[in-house]
């Protein structure tokens, strides 16, 4: 793998760090090459339950694309930057510190969860350059957000603080200065800790029902959930025998 990225597994988690802190973690075409590299190996790690995506140096997440590089390929089936227009199998989460921009927040909008330090600031400033969003923004961001929040920040590419993201609910948690990455592992460490077979059904029910008429998410819903009634019938087993009661395991 590309030394400017970095994969490490840590507990249940895998940890994929973009090092690049001399480019404020920016993006060009070997580390988009390395990033699919990491992704990849996250997918066939089996023991890896959750992936935690972040930058190295304390300054950026990422920067997004590497503008004095300009050499990512647009037409990637997978995504200019690697992985971002693929859906991975298990939750990721992005712990982010500092800048996170353009296509950097795409690659935080990629991840199911955003854990951000209160020094971190988001938004499209690619709008500037007349570059377009080619890494998901669009799609992700309304779904995230709304349509109309989101259609601000991609028409005007203000800079959104931690306190704002978190108030429209772009980030989901602001962690305490430094310990962005230590409160993405204790998150993953209690993700990893359910039932996977129930918790992946619900997941992938969210993910692909979104956008569905009713009906059909319903049907969805129930299809993904009928495979796992086994999994269901032996935990309501274990909850009948006094296990997770006052919401202890949680």
């Amino acid at each position: 793998m590309n030394v400017d990225v970095r994969y490490e597994r840590l507990g249940n988690a895998a940890v994929l760090t973009i090092d690049r802190p001399q480019r404020r973690n920016a993006v060009d075409a070997a580390t988009a090459r390395s990033l699919r590299r990491g992704f990849d190996d996250f997918e066939a790690d089996d023991g890896a339950r959750v992936l935690v995506l972040t930058g190295a140096g304390g300054e950026a997440f990422c920067a997004g694309a590497d503008l004095k590089a300009i050499d990512l390929d647009v037409d990637d089936p997978a995504g200019p930057e690697g992985f971002t227009r693929l859906t991975p199998s298990k939750p990721a989460i992005a712990a982010i510190d500092g800048w996170c921009l353009a296509g950097g927040l795409e690659l935080a909008l990629w991840c199911d969860l955003r854990i951000a330090t209160p020094a971190s600031t988001f938004g499209f400033f690619e709008r500037r350059w007349g570059v377009p969003l080619v890494d998901g923004g669009t799609q992700r961001l309304p779904r995230i957000v709304g349509l109309g929040r989101a259609m601000e920040l991609i028409l005007t590419g203000r800079p959104v603080d931690a306190e704002e993201a978190h108030r429209i609910g772009l980030v989901n948690q602001v962690a305490a200065p430094g310990k962005h990455l230590e409160s993405a592992l204790e998150l993953a460490e209690r993700i990893a800790a359910f039932p996977q077979e129930t918790m992946l059904a619900d997941r992938r029910a969210a993910i692909e029902g979104f956008g569905l008429p009713l009906a059909d998410g319903l049907a969805l819903e129930h299809r993904l959930g009928r495979e796992t009634l086994e999994v269901a019938v032996r935990g309501a087993a274990r909850f009948a025998a006094g296990a997770g009661r006052h919401g202890e395991g949680v």
